[in-house]
């Protein structure tokens, strides 16, 4: 299926200590084995098929040189996702980012009545995952399409274990929710009034999407529907994957192994520093900051907590009978123009990306009309910290100029109790900023960009994306440059 990308070949250990040994037909063998899947990964992450492919070519480079910090050879995969990762992020901050070509969808040679059942299954899909937040469905797409654990979870969002757990089992319940309300939208909107206005448009947008989840909660009419158990193995498995570029593979094993290359190299392998105390690369930070002391990843006890959480992976949800819509995945996002982009130069010097925060764009058609293709989900996490300082950005082999420094960028949390919203304030000190939100952690979303002049204070709107609200939970919201607001919420 095209949402079914799986592990490929598990053979880690092996495929590790051969990289080790610095041989050739092993980094070979582990591109056959992992590239298109971690292709589609950073493309869900990227929503651009040059600047996934030169994600993936610098992972690979940044995997071969960095292999001897892997404390877990067992691991290799995860560890290599984890670094695609941080190279995505920190292309998606650059101003000179390639944007608007999306890879095309990876042929499935399905009929024209196949087709059509799986665009209706992806709008299901779609609709269910937009009532999530962005770090929900990302840990969905790694967990279930990818079949990653939830120890490489938390090496590749950076997060404590315990966390990461917490994480998993909320989003199980919260998926669950989400895809019975969509299924209800889709079987019986005609039956009550509230669901015929919320569900004006299908697939659902995520603001209508978390609606919905409220009303089908409260809702004595809708709360008697029942809808048949789902996994979300088979709710995922309609979702697209990024089709690879062909030519890829050779640029490559060529920008990895030529002699003529080796600076390039040592820059691309500096850019994935610092590392953890497990050889996993730290999230990436769009501007040197304090690191901060960070739980370790411990294994102990939650090992055996993870093998009672191992039903975690297998988030189970309602379903339909004809098993519906379908969502578009964290990847291909539908046709794309003719491959025929070239991945950056190995070399070229890309500025800090934003933490990824990815959300479901979709077309509202009405429901009348028949389905497009859409986006799918992406994701937004950030890790918590470090035992080492992270270094200074590495020198890039173009010798552009780094931006000159300018003032600092001071920011004030805030409390939105069981609203809906509130409202940080950033103020500029010591001169001018030009600042941006990178990131959030927690069930929180926020935007925008703009430039302060020394002194000059302005607000930026922090939105909670959890649908039910108690007890009291925190999350922050990162602004570049540097600085982290927190924000209290339910």
């Amino acid at each position: 299926m095209a949402g079914e990308p799986g592990p490929g070949q598990n053979d880690d250990v092996r495929l590790a200590n051969a990289l080790r040994a610095g041989d050739v037909i092993a980094l070979t063998e582990v591109y056959d084995t992992y590239a298109p899947f971690l292709y589609d990964y950073c493309h869900g992450l990227l929503r651009d098929r040059v600047e996934a492919a030169g994600a993936l070519r610098n992972a690979f480079i940044a995997a071969r040189e960095h292999i001897d910090r892997l404390t877990e050879p067992e691991r290799l995969r995860g560890w290599m996702y984890a670094i695609a990762r941080k190279e995505a992020m920190r292309r998606r901050d650059s101003p000179n980012r390639h944007t608007g070509q999306e890879a095309p969808e990876a042929d499935d040679e399905l009929t024209q009545e196949q087709l059509v059942r799986r665009e209706e299954r992806r709008l299901l899909a779609h609709s269910a995952l937009a009532a999530l937040n962005g770090r929900q469905r990302e840990a969905i797409d790694l967990l279930v399409r990818h079949e990653l654990d939830e120890v490489d979870l938390c090496g590749i969002l950076g997060i404590p274990l315990e966390e990461t757990l917490a994480l998993v089992e909320r989003t199980r319940e919260d998926l669950a929710a989400s895809l019975h309300a969509a299924l209800i939208a889709q079987n019986h909107w005609e039956d009550c009034p509230g669901v015929g206005a919320l569900t004006e448009s299908w697939p659902l947008p995520p603001q209508a999407a978390a609606a919905l989840v409220r009303h089908v909660a409260n809702c004595p009419a809708c709360a008697e529907r029942q809808t048949p158990p789902l996994p979300p193995d088979r709710l995922l498995s309609v979702l697209p994957i990024a089709a690879i570029p062909a030519d890829l593979r050779l640029d490559v094993l060529t920008a990895a192994t030529a002699e003529d290359r080796a600076g390039n190299r040592r820059a691309i392998a500096a850019w994935t520093e610092p590392f953890d105390e497990y050889g996993w690369p730290l999230p990436y930070q769009p501007t040197p900051t304090r690191v901060r002391e960070r739980p370790p990843r411990r294994r102990g006890p939650l090992v055996a907590a993870l093998a009672v959480a191992v039903g975690v992976v297998v988030l189970t949800a309602g379903a339909v009978s004809a098993f519906g819509g379908d969502g578009t995945s964290t990847s291909a996002g539908g046709p794309a123009p003719a491959d025929s982009g070239e991945p950056v130069a190995s070399g070229q010097p890309e500025p800090t990306p934003t933490d990824p925060s990815p959300t479901v764009t979709s077309p509202s058609p009405t429901r009348t009309k028949s389905p497009s293709k859409t986006p799918s989900p992406t994701a937004t996490p950030t890790r918590t910290a470090t035992t080492r300082p992270p270094l200074r950005p590495p020198p890039s082999d173009t010798g552009e100029p780094e931006p000159p420094r300018r003032g600092e960028l001071s920011v004030a949390g805030c409390s939105m109790g069981s609203r809906e919203s509130c409202s940080i304030r950033i103020t500029a000190v010591d001169g001018a900023v030009t600042w941006r939100v990178t990131g959030t952690s927690g069930e929180l979303s926020a935007g925008g960009a703009g430039r302060l002049s020394a002194g000059a204070s302005a607000s930026v709107t922090v939105r909670r994306t959890n649908v039910f609200c108690f007890g009291g939970r925190t999350g922050s919201v990162s602004f570049s440059p540097g600085g982290s607001a927190r924000v209290s919420y339910c």
